[in-house]
């Protein structure tokens, strides 16, 4: 049985430990690549036209979560078809080069392009576009007075006041990664132990959740990705832009390391059937026309230089960037979790 949806590719279905597995089949030459992807946005599809519009090859691609991705790339071994690997969190992308999934790629266009402390080091993968984690408070009730850094997040005058995602969330997992950097286990986990006395509920739900709890009153602060509140001031729907209206944003450690900047990424399968095309694919990512698209159609921040972000993010102002390398943050996470754990950040 055959299926076909549109720009993917698909020779049918099969099964592992009773799971239906939608298998992909090996691109014909070099006329297409195959995608497993974790970018769930709809605003994407724009850019896989775009690069088969300037370069003829096609995208047959596959989404699903990060984890599940990473398991079944690890599962198809040499037989894979998948050519390129995106994922969001730096986090995230790493655990699939521990898993042995992605190959080491040289390209002076990407080098070039991307800065080092987004990347990795031996070129297993790279940052494509960037997402700032950030402070966000009720415009109303938090005045001059504000978080200046995630460490004033501890301050016992903020208790009952704060809300976070949880600890088995990988954005909260990579944050206290680079505060692991920053100052080591034992006050990183006293950091964590602060933070969590000072949440306003148990932590749940996504990033959106938790600015719309501000904006309702059931906190004052909470840590998110830039570019969810950007989405709720381009909504279309008013209550959205309302929800928006009433958050400020409070961009951390200006005084000292910079602010958490996360990516969103990916690299060449190692097993890939078309290494030149998912290279070719990589390389468009990083070109004035992706990165503008990245910039605008997902309100994330680009990560070469040249290019703006969006009006948005731009009525923000520039600020210091934590230039901690993203795979020093990635490869904390485990002790991360250990450590938010052991502070009650559940």
């Amino acid at each position: 049985m055959k299926f076909a949806m549109k720009r993917r590719v698909f020779l049918g279905v099969a099964t592992a430990g009773g799971a239906a597995v939608v298998v992909l089949r090996r691109p014909e030459a070099a006329s297409a690549i195959n995608l497993y992807s974790s970018r769930h946005y709809q605003t994407d599809n724009a850019l896989y036209e775009r690069f088969t519009a300037a370069t003829g090859i096609k995208i047959n691609r596959i989404e699903a979560e990060g984890d599940p991705l990473i398991e079944r790339l690890r599962a198809e071994g040499d037989k894979s078809p998948c050519d390129v690997f995106l994922s969001v969190d730096a986090g995230r992308i790493d655990r699939a080069r521990e898993a042995g999934v992605l190959q080491a790629i040289r390209s002076p266009i990407i080098d070039a392009a991307v800065p080092a402390h987004l990347r990795d080091p031996d070129g297993h993968w790279f940052g494509f576009s960037k997402r700032a984690r950030v402070i966000m408070v009720a415009r109303d009730r938090i005045g001059g007075d504000r978080p200046s850094s995630y460490e004033d997040l501890a301050d016992p005058k903020w208790k009952g006041r704060v809300l976070s995602r949880s600890s088995a969330n990988i954005y909260s997992q990579s944050l206290t990664g680079s505060v692991l950097a920053a100052h080591g286990p034992e006050r990183a986990e006293a950091w964590c132990r602060g933070l969590a006395a000072n949440f306003a509920r148990s932590p749940r739900g996504g990033d959106t959740d938790q600015i719309r709890a501000v904006a309702a009153g059931e906190a004052d602060i909470c840590l998110a990705n830039t570019y969810y509140l950007v989405n709720l001031l381009r909504s279309k729907k008013s209550e959205d832009n309302a929800v928006a209206a009433k958050i400020a944003v409070v961009f951390p450690n200006q005084a000292d390391r910079g602010t958490h900047t996360n990516i969103s990424g990916g690299g060449v399968a190692r097993h890939a059937p078309n290494r030149e095309g998912a290279v070719r694919f990589l390389e468009y990512l990083v070109s004035a026309d992706a990165q503008r698209y990245f910039a605008d159609g997902n309100s994330e921040y680009p990560v070469t230089s040249g290019v703006q972000p969006s009006a948005e993010l731009s009525a923000w102002g520039a600020f210091r960037e934590d230039r901690l390398n993203a795979a020093t943050y990635a490869r904390n996470n485990a002790e991360a979790l250990r450590v938010m754990d052991r502070a009650g950040w559940k």
